[in-house]
């Protein structure tokens, strides 16, 4: 009897009867059936987590790959915009006063006050206020005069060659019956860059 008509010829409900390779076959195809499912699931609640991180890593790095590339192929450009940048910071700490020219610079904005046609009621210089890496000199004013006059103060201020400032700008009339005289009250503020004492 071959091989094909011995398989056909087995009764599965009496496996006890069956000839000893095949029930031997039997078993050790059950046993591996078992194993290998039990090692799938196994290995797969083990591993799943791991895979789920490494999924959720490789995006987390493919976007900081595409980022610091996008970096990488406009660096030329980052490079020459800080040259520009810098450049223009050096530009802008010529127009900060030095401690020295503090001083002419108060005159400076009293004498634009003046020349503008307006009377001085008040010209303070209160203490400087250091910064992180400039100091404010704040200076209270207050003036009298005509609109165009105020105008013309707050554009010869702008005009000044140092970097000037006007904050908490109140403009009233001096009398109720009276619109064409007004009183500015203003505090001019000038900066000062405070690395110049390190040299």
């Amino acid at each position: 009897m071959n091989l094909v008509e011995e398989l056909k010829s087995l009764d599965v409900n009496d496996v006890g009867r069956w000839p000893l390779p095949f029930r031997v076959a039997v078993i050790v195809l059950a046993f591996v059936l078992v194993v290998g499912i039990g090692w799938y699931y196994k290995i797969n609640q083990d591993m799943a987590p791991r895979l789920q991180r490494a999924q959720s890593d490789e995006q987390t790095l493919r976007v900081t790959f595409e980022n610091k590339q996008r970096k990488a192929a406009n660096y030329d450009a980052y490079r020459a915009q800080l040259t520009q940048m810098e450049q223009s910071f050096g530009t802008m700490l010529r127009q900060l006063p030095g401690e020295t020219e503090i001083p002419s610079l108060i005159v400076d904005i009293s004498q634009t006050g003046l020349a503008a046609g307006l009377q001085e009621k008040l010209f303070q210089p209160q203490p400087e206020v250091p910064k992180d890496f400039y100091a404010e000199k704040p200076i209270k004013i207050s003036l009298s005069g005509g609109y165009h006059e105020i105008a013309n103060f707050v554009s010869g201020v702008a005009a000044l060659p140092r970097i000037v400032t006007l904050h908490d700008i109140i403009i009233t009339p001096d009398n109720a019956d009276n619109f064409d005289r007004l009183t500015m009250e203003v505090t001019a503020k000038t900066y000062r860059y405070l690395e110049e004492e390190a040299d």
